[in-house]
């Protein structure tokens, strides 16, 4: 006894080359290359002559000066860069101090570097104890859902990063930080 299906099959099982067939085929290996192609996309967006420029020395910071980082409510540990330690490097990079306080006085520093157009970020060094201590192997981590580059996050939102370039300069930058758009969200 044959199979009976309740909807009429879309081609006839006794003929299967009719031209419509070949048509559909046809459109289904292109949508299926497409969406192949789609998919490699990210990785192809990766630029592959970009070299990061030699990373200069963790720079001398103040905390006289720090521009807040507003990282929204409930946050433990207030966040603040130093304009005068920070740069855009001609690799595009914004490398930058930034300095972690807790509400009982104590603080901390890293020397980080955000990467606009990937969305990442490097910590370089850290400053504990009056002195830098370089990071042994310094990777580019994403900024996004990663609690421990939450204060990078919130500082490329509100100027380190124009979407995804660098700012202009880094008064731009600073600029942007002073007046902070109503449209970010924490």
């Amino acid at each position: 006894m044959p199979i009976q299906f309740r909807q009429p099959l879309p081609w006839n099982p006794r003929r299967p080359f009719q031209p419509d067939t070949w048509l559909r085929l046809l459109a289904a290996g292109a949508a299926l290359l497409t969406s192949s192609a789609l998919m490699a996309a990210p990785e192809a967006a990766e630029d592959p002559v970009w070299a990061e420029m030699e990373v200069p020395a963790p720079p001398a910071f103040s905390t006289a000066k720090l521009i807040d980082i507003d990282m929204g409510p409930n946050v433990a540990l207030s966040f603040g860069i130093d304009p005068a330690a920070a740069s855009i490097g001609k690799d595009g990079v914004v490398r930058y101090v930034v300095v972690a306080q807790s509400r009982g006085g104590a603080s901390t520093a890293m020397y980080e570097g955000i990467k606009c157009d990937t969305g990442q970020v490097k910590t370089y060094a850290r400053y504990n104890d009056s002195k830098w201590s370089l990071a042994s192997n310094p990777e580019w981590r994403t900024l996004f859902n990663n609690a421990a580059y939450r204060h990078a996050l919130a500082f490329a939102k509100q100027g380190a990063c124009s979407n995804t370039s660098p700012p202009r300069s880094i008064n731009e930058m600073v600029r942007d930080m002073k007046s902070p758009r109503s449209d970010l969200a924490h």
